[in-house]
């Protein structure tokens, strides 16, 4: 059983009388060395340091080709600025421009002390409904499925306590789950529920489930609202582990309670999402009455997977 910790709230280019479409021929071959042959490689597309293009454009597009074809392997790792230099034949400057316009692109991220790695396309859920996770992403064609951690039966803090509405003293069960898209592991899911209701939930089938459907349609609870609290944080080693990405990779914390039809709060969760992997999607409205409110309400919508 394996249960993780919460944590709460330029010199000169070279010259070229023709494009470059090879393995980047800018640099000579006798210049290569065991590093920079796979970033060459790596790198593989149509530059040419005599076009009218600039050179830091030309790099950006490159790149940006190179990462949708996946051609940074699954982990998303990419070159270093220096093999960059040396492949490319171009200076420091002219790549971090490259790369600085990718990053404020989302298209890359830079883990200090690690590198940069290409951010993969993002699987996007909106906020305007509360639904379960299978739910929301089976309906955008993915493929979803969870794996169970672990239980145990505690008392809970001060704030778990306070937000399921029991005394700090009332036993609770905590549910710890990874929950994957498309096999790769999207986010780590802590849970607290109260426990006539958690000693049932871990007999059903939760790593194919959604926890919603089975409150609703099981168990025989109305879920009529979630309220969420979002920030960002970066993974330590455990939470890493869980989600299959480098140390220190930025993850997105929300923390979630969800009540029924009867004002009765149902579960509280803490959930951690990686954050190159996944996005929300909400839209607000500046006067009363759009999008669904009235004067003086709230959207009733509310809510993200589960």
């Amino acid at each position: 059983m394996m249960l993780i910790q919460v944590i709460p709230s330029d010199p000169a280019p070279l010259s070229s009388q023709s494009p470059l479409n090879a393995a980047l021929s800018a640099t000579s071959v006798t210049s290569d060395t065991p590093s920079t042959i796979p970033a060459r490689r790596s790198l593989q597309g149509v530059f040419n340091p005599s076009s009218p293009v600039p050179l830091y454009s030309q790099i950006r597009e490159l790149l940006r080709s190179r990462i949708t074809e996946g051609a940074f392997g699954t982990e998303g790792k990419m070159p270093s600025e220096n093999d960059m230099v040396k492949a490319f034949g171009v200076s420091r400057i002219t790549v971090r421009q490259a790369l600085n316009d990718l990053q404020k692109e989302g298209l890359i991220f830079k883990i200090h002390g690690k590198g940069t790695f290409a951010a993969k396309p993002k699987a996007v859920q909106s906020l305007m409904r509360l639904e379960g996770f299978g739910e929301a992403m089976s309906a955008s064609g993915h493929e979803t499925h969870s794996r169970v951690l672990g239980h145990r039966v505690l008392r809970p803090g001060c704030h778990v306590a306070a937000r399921l509405g029991v005394g700090d003293k009332t036993e609770v069960m905590e549910i710890q789950r990874i929950r994957y898209l498309d096999h790769n592991p999207i986010s780590l899911d802590v849970t607290y529920v109260p426990l006539e209701i958690g000693r049932r939930l871990i007999k059903e089938d939760l790593p194919r489930r959604d926890i919603f459907l089975i409150l609703e349609n099981d168990y025989g609870y109305t879920l009529d609202r979630a309220e969420l609290r979002m920030d960002a944080m970066l993974a330590d080693a455990k939470l890493a582990e869980a989600l299959a990405v480098p140390e220190g990779s930025p993850v997105l914390r929300i923390e979630r309670l969800t009540i029924s039809t009867g004002g009765q709060p149902l579960d509280f969760e803490y959930l951690y999402y990686r954050g190159d992997a996944f996005q929300y999607f909400m839209m607000v409205g500046r006067r009363n009455g759009a999008l669904g409110t009235t004067k003086n309400s709230t959207p009733v919508s509310r809510g993200v997977n589960k």
